[in-house]
């Protein structure tokens, strides 16, 4: 089958790739296109500005967390019933972790055989940027490299000199020269942009950028070229893919809160379990393959916010991602409505799994430039906050303690990116269910904080890599269901 698609490289990170892959997306489905969006790596701000730029939700296509099976068959199950796959890569094209390029963006290039548009920060270059691409296209002869965007180029001269050059000595068409902006409409936050849910301009960022594609690359160009890419055989990938319709996520939207009535049975009764999301500018860090394996594996999914509602709704579990808590740490510390709700439900043995941000919600204390903010108080942490990551990458963890969601002995590969520390722990080091053979975790080697039904890490997992989350979550919350 044909596939048309296309990945959006770069030689490094802060090249400008993301803008690009935003203004490409946004650009062909404002021309009638379907596009389904791709970010390549464990990344959720970038997959959501994608989201929103396509309309529809953006998958993460990754070799360390996904087998290739697994990530063939996303890709081509949420690619089958759109005009055009954009895939954004990370950091530079050949970046992978070992010698060989492992996880590299090159790496799905080859995988799913995809043609890749390479943009290059042209800043005080010129000739030089043709020596660079032609040792990209040498580098690995089966990474189809096929086209070139400049971006930051000074001038017409400037850009005359470096499309001359590349074209010439690369034999491959540079598609679009963008200038320099002297507008930055993409804030940045860390290491990457500000999220959406946080950005009040979001939409209004995403039209400018959109111009910006319009105005400066061969869009049709850049479509021959995804349309070029060799067929793909879907039965490969094909086998238990579900494929649907999906909506647009761009975090604003929630099919149920607090303030509708409750869809479940009472407890003991019968129908599906009901598993709340946090989900809201401060809760935002989901994969949405982790959603999708919650309601294949039978639960209804209930979105709702610490700091839009007052109390929980009926539910039967839930599950708590990342984002950023410390940005609106007044706020969560003043709904203690909700807090003290979800501690009453703790103790009577309500499930809870809660990753990175969720972690720090279900602590005793975030502390900020000195100024103590209460969380939820059902782990006794205390978080302290710096300006740089102190745990950054893949990580791999051993199952070696009793727990409610894994089996002892099993190893699992995620990853965390966080700027929190634990300062003060006054709980058990046995607490603490996971060995860390990869990463940083909540102390040394250890992750994985255990409370009753309530698992909380530094560490998350992608549903597809990882099976048993999702039916363990959905099982925890049939159990509490059932009484």
């Amino acid at each position: 089958m044909e596939f048309p698609r296309i990945i959006i490289a770069a030689l490094r990170g802060g090249s400008g790739k993301t803008l690009l892959s935003i203004g490409i997306t946004a650009a062909l489905s404002k021309s009638g296109k379907s596009i389904a969006p791709f970010k390549k790596g464990p990344d959720y701000i970038d997959a959501g500005w994608l989201a929103l730029a396509a309309g529809r939700p953006c998958y993460n296509l990754d070799s360390f967390l996904l087998d290739q099976d697994q990530n063939l068959q996303s890709f081509l199950s949420h690619s089958i019933h759109c005009d055009i796959s954009v895939i954004e890569g990370n950091r530079g094209l050949y970046d992978g972790i070992d010698l060989e390029g492992s996880t590299s963006t090159a790496e799905l290039a080859k995988l799913i055989k995809c043609p890749v548009v390479l943009c290059v920060d042209c800043t005080k270059i010129t000739r030089t940027m043709a020596a660079v691409v032609a040792g990209c296209i040498q580098f690995d002869p089966h990474v189809s490299i096929k086209g070139v965007i400049l971006n930051r180029v000074a001038n017409a001269r400037h850009e005359k000199k470096l499309r001359d050059t590349i074209e010439h000595y690369c034999g491959i068409p540079v598609l679009g020269a963008i200038p320099k902006l002297s507008q930055q409409h993409f804030p940045e936050r860390h290491l990457g942009l500000v999220p959406t849910p946080e950005h009040n301009w979001a939409k209004d960022s995403v039209a400018a950028v959109t111009k910006i594609a319009q105005d400066h690359l061969d869009l049709e160009a850049i479509v021959k070229i995804a349309e070029q890419a060799p067929g793909l055989k879907a039965e490969c990938g094909m086998r238990n893919a579900e494929i649907k319709n999906q909506e647009p996520t761009d975090g604003d939207q929630r099919p149920a809160t607090s303030n509708q009535p409750a869809l479940r049975s009472p407890k003991g009764g019968g129908g599906k379990p009901r598993i709340g999301i946090l989900k809201d500018s401060a809760f935002q860090f989901y994969y949405p393959e982790n959603i999708d394996a919650l309601t294949a594996g039978g639960a209804d999914v209930v979105f709702v916010s610490p700091l839009k509602d007052n109390e929980l709704p009926e539910l039967d579990g839930l599950y708590i991602g990342g984002g950023f808590p410390e940005t609106h740490a007044q706020q969560l510390a003043d709904n203690t409505g909700f807090s003290t709700r979800l501690k009453d439900l703790v103790e009577d043995g309500f499930p809870i799994y809660a990753e990175c941000g969720g972690l720090m919600y279900l602590g005793e204390t975030l502390v900020l430039e000195g100024k103590s903010y209460a969380m939820a108080g059902i782990l006794p942490l205390t978080f302290d906050f710096f300006k740089r990551p102190q745990g950054h990458g893949y990580t791999i963890f051993k199952v070696d303690r009793e727990n409610p969601y894994f089996e002892v002995g099993t190893k699992i590969r995620g990853h965390e990116f966080h700027y929190s520390r634990v300062s003060n722990w006054t709980g058990d080091k046995n607490e603490l269910v996971f060995h860390m053979e990869r990463g940083v975790g909540i102390d040394k080697d250890r992750d994985g904080i255990v409370y009753k039904n309530v698992l909380a890490t530094y560490t998350h997992v992608h549903a597809v890599g990882t099976p048993q989350w999702a039916q363990a979550l959905v099982h925890q919350a049939t159990l509490f269901k059932k009484g």
